[in-house]
């Protein structure tokens, strides 16, 4: 398999790219960053482009992909809608639209979040707009779209948040998640 890397640079991004280095069914990784800044590997390819809103000077390099694991993203504390928008919906249907038109048989793999509002009509703005990106990607002829609601995502690995907030509440969350594996050791990432 061959995947297409948005967002690697973030704490879900990291993961997956981790786990896409690790995996033996993945021949390459194309990573789409903003800065170089991603570790050396056989396996990892690195564009640097500034505007990933416009894919148009990459697109060459965008085909033959089997997968794309969209994880880019932000937190809406404090973004007007707007911006919000700009960011979660208008950015991300663009690149899958790109991405479909070059790679027909392509998964498209989104992380969204717990509490997306699939109707569009709820009092929270982030929960709405993610529901309308969940509904605009579902119309995009890909292969197949996987939409992934985390409630809560544990960084493992030395994989840290870069918003403030979060690795304040990751560090609060840390000793009941520590009793909660000690009570269910299964629930442990044993990697």
């Amino acid at each position: 398999m061959k995947a297409v890397l948005f967002g690697a640079t973030g704490m879900v991004g990291q993961g997956v790219l981790r786990e896409c280095l690790l995996d033996t069914d993945v021949e390459i990784v194309l990573a789409v960053v903003r800065n170089a800044s991603l570790p050396q590997h056989d396996k990892l390819r690195e564009i640097v482009h500034q505007d990933v809103s416009d894919l148009a000077a990459i697109e060459d390099r965008l085909s033959a992909y089997d997968a794309c694991f969209f994880c880019l993203g932000v937190s809406s504390v404090g973004m007007k809608e707007e911006t919000y928008r700009r960011v979660t919906y208008d950015l991300t249907v663009s690149v899958a639209k790109t991405l479909a038109k070059l790679n027909p048989t392509m998964t498209f793999i989104y992380v969204s979040g717990a509490g997306t509002d699939s109707t569009e009509r709820g009092r929270s703005m982030w929960t709405r707009l993610k529901g309308r990106t969940e509904n605009a990607l579902l119309q995009i002829p890909f292969k197949a779209v996987f939409l992934f609601r985390p409630a809560y995502i544990q960084p493992l690995h030395g994989i840290r948040t870069k918003t403030r907030w979060y690795g304040a509440a990751y560090a609060l969350m840390r000793p009941p998640l520590s009793v909660v594996e000690d009570a269910f050791p299964e629930l442990r990432d044993n990697d």
